[in-house]
């Protein structure tokens, strides 16, 4: 098992932003709860491998009437970011037979690595709260002779959401219908041939995106006949010590962490050239290259490379990154497809 990462420490003077958010929260909750408001769980799917398992959810304020009705047939963006959470609910996990307990953090967020001893796949841990009803969260335990793993950016890379725009990009994040979602072409194809071609191969998809949206997003993920596989988000609103993390800083932390807890994996990373996918992959493999398998890069159109301050990558081959690496540029799954195959990646 690895080293479980070092607790949080007490924080006695919060940044400003947050004890606005805590003291608003505390009068609204108590509010909720004289109305009949009570705790639910959501739980987000979590990895291990033999002997521990990283359990993660959250623990909201919900209604009576609707924690136990059936998913919405249209889901707009806004609703994800109107939710109140529970804070410093002790949360009971089971898993592998055996009881442990997780305490919330100020957002309703468990982030915890527990010993488990499940098999090799995809199981289940049951998460559970008093006066909620336990829900299963799914956990992928990776074999530890697995040697190959996909990592994959989210926006523009498996899901069109031109981030590069950002009014368009709010648009599409807060008031589009989530059945409206595009999905880049060929990426969900590429990702199930190399899957088939690598068994047993994890896909971790790895975002900047707020946990608020990862309801919506397993299900697009799974509506466009992604392969499933756990999301590692981030936070929204203001944090302990600034208004909001940083995006990149939780890309950079979340894949040193993958290499720390899967030492035997090589990853071909994912992403796209209109963020900072390419230098925050760099500085990976440069630092960790026995890690990396190679990374391919879903190339933007050039109106959207030119709006997101970049330049268009090279189109059609394969280069060289830190330590020999492949690296592939391409506009959809396919031509990635086809790159990879000729690198010899496949």
């Amino acid at each position: 098992m690895p080293p479980t990462p070092a607790g949080q420490l007490a924080v006695p003077n919060l940044h400003r932003a947050a004890r606005i958010e805590d003291a608003v929260h505390q009068l609204v909750e108590r509010r909720l709860r004289r109305t009949g408001w009570r705790v639910n769980i959501i739980a987000y799917t979590g990895y291990g491998s033999p002997g521990w398992v990283r359990v993660m959810c959250r623990v909201l304020l919900g209604r009576p009437d609707t924690r136990q009705r059936g998913r919405l047939d249209k889901v707009r963006g806004w609703r994800s970011f109107t939710t109140l959470p529970a804070k410093h609910v002790t949360v009971t996990i089971e898993a592998g037979g055996v009881r442990h307990e997780a305490r919330a953090d100020r957002s309703g967020f468990v982030d915890t690595l527990v010993e488990a001893d499940l098999p090799p796949g995809w199981g289940t841990v049951r998460l559970s709260v008093p006066d909620a009803d336990p829900v299963d969260a799914p956990v992928r335990i990776l074999d530890p002779n697995v040697t190959f793993g996909i990592l994959s950016d989210i926006d523009d890379t498996v899901m069109v959401t031109a981030l590069p725009r950002p009014l368009l990009a709010a648009w599409n994040t807060f008031v589009l219908d989530e059945h409206a979602r595009a999905a880049v072409p060929g990426m969900a194809v590429l990702y199930e041939r190399l899957v088939t071609a690598h068994p047993g191969s994890p896909v971790f998809y790895l975002s900047t995106g707020a946990w608020n949206v990862a309801p919506t997003l397993t299900r697009f993920l799974s509506r466009h006949l992604y392969p499933a596989g756990p999301l590692l988000l981030t936070d929204w609103g203001p944090t302990a010590d600034r208004w909001f993390r940083s995006g990149r800083e939780h890309k950079r932390v979340t894949l040193a962490r993958l290499a720390k807890e899967f030492p035997h994996v090589r990853w071909l990373l994912v992403g796209d050239d209109g963020q900072h996918d390419q230098e925050i992959y760099r500085e990976f493999a440069a630092a960790h290259p026995e890690n990396v398998a190679g990374v391919a890069i879903r190339r933007l159109s050039p109106t959207q490379s030119v709006l997101a301050g970049s330049l268009p990558a090279p189109a059609g081959r394969a280069s060289s990154g830190p330590a020999g690496q492949k690296w592939l540029s391409a506009p959809d799954g396919a031509g990635l497809w086809q790159l990879l195959r000729d690198a010899d990646l496949v």
